[in-house]
């Protein structure tokens, strides 16, 4: 793989000299997918790296049996508080800039900082059909594709919609996959999570409903902690717009940490589900867990990892782990699976069993961690995808 991108663009906002990027790592058929994010403190190189993700995550769930053909990968962001009252100006601004490429190459939606109904507001108002309307002229049939799609958006799920939860099945179903070749119950088995927003909140529901004891999870406020397990259900009930829980909700038992308390938890596995480099070589002398699944894009910092393997702590790479909600947007425009939460969830279920299987057996076989294992498999399938599609 090229280890320089195809294509970088760098955005001022002339309003509030707010900064953003995109940056489009690889095309396929002419398209590349990726999402938006809005933080403070975004950088070029993050969004870089970001793309490069999006294109290893695309190719890992290449499979020409299926309707759904990998993209290229990018990303795009935008350096600024989601919080502000100027970011949802700076959002329509920055699509507005970012027209030309959203209506011919790159196709995006939420990240972190931002919701899907966001994204889709500020594109129309930026004049914008679809942020994804990139993909269209690859669609057998778009208008039967655009109601497919509109339809999985409209489906809920106890309350929560099926996009916001395809993510975080597919994050469960990786920790649950690395629990089951390792021998060890689900009951009794502990996790810890940072961050309560789409991913982190579906991931934290599905491990809790598969029978694990969720005892933290982190916040922009502080951790919460309580070793006999956490009322998830609550808890996500009284998150806001962003991820933070209502306090008002905690029991006796619940206590309020510190931030990085959740690191330290006395978990079996780990779920960083918020920001990038978020353990770095201090914060994972903290860590206690057994295995690290990330949720996140780029939580941990490499030379971070290195020590984390060093004493056996096994990382699951964002690469596999948070691919399905990219996954199912695709499987789903495309006509692999329908408008409905069964077959979405069976679906990513059981791409990411075979997914995170087949990475932990080159793992394994090789003596190279989970990520070198993907890195390896990227690498024999994208010439794979440039012989059949082409190199753009």
């Amino acid at each position: 793989m090229s280890t320089a991108p195809l294509l970088s663009v760098d955005w001022t906002d002339h309003v509030t000299g707010r900064r953003g990027h995109l940056v489009v790592d690889r095309l396929v058929r002419g398209v590349a997918s990726g999402g938006l994010r809005m933080r403070e403190g975004c950088t070029a190189e993050e969004v870089a790296g970001l793309a490069r993700g999006m294109t290893m995550k695309e190719a890992l769930h290449y499979d020409p049996r299926n309707r759904y053909v990998p993209l290229g990968g990018a990303k795009g962001g935008i350096d600024c508080d989601p919080r502000s009252a100027e970011a949802y100006g700076v959002l329509v601004r920055y699509l507005r800039a970012m027209r030309p490429f959203v209506e011919r190459f790159w196709t995006t939606g939420e990240d972190l900082g931002l919701t899907q109904d966001l994204v889709d507001r500020a594109a129309a108002e930026a004049g914008l059909v679809s942020s994804i309307q990139a993909v269209y002229p690859l669609l057998d049939d778009e208008e039967e594709a655009r109601r497919r799609l509109a339809d999985a958006f409209a489906v809920e799920v106890d309350g929560i919609g099926l996009d916001e939860l395809v993510g975080g099945c597919g994050v469960a179903e990786a920790a649950l996959t690395a629990l089951d070749r390792a021998g060890v119950p689900y009951a009794g088995t502990r996790v810890s999570v940072q961050g309560l927003g789409t991913m982190g909140g579906a991931t934290a529901r599905f491990l809790d409903r598969a029978g694990l004891r969720v005892v933290a999870v982190a916040d922009v406020k502080g951790s919460i902690v309580n070793p006999d397990g956490l009322d998830v259900e609550a808890l996500l009930a009284a998150r806001d717009a962003h991820g933070t829980v209502d306090r008002s909700v905690l029991r006796p038992g619940d206590r309020e940490e510190g931030p990085d308390a959740w690191l330290s938890a006395d978990a079996e596995v780990l779920v960083p589900a918020a920001v990038s480099y978020a353990i770095d070589t201090e914060a994972q002398e903290r860590i206690r867990a057994r295995w690290i699944v990330e949720a996140a894009n780029m939580p941990v910092l490499a030379e971070a990892e290195e020590r984390l393997t060093a004493r056996g702590v096994v990382v699951l790479p964002d690469v596999v782990v948070n691919s399905g909600t990219n996954a199912w947007w695709w499987w789903t425009l495309f006509g692999d699976v329908e408008a409905e939460a069964d077959q979405a969830f069976a679906q990513v279920r059981g791409a990411m069993r075979a997914l995170v299987g087949r990475i932990l057996d080159r793992s394994e076989a090789a003596g190279v961690t989970p990520r070198a294992a993907a890195h390896a498999l990227v690498e024999e399938r994208l010439p794979e995808i440039a012989e059949r599609y082409g190199w753009y």
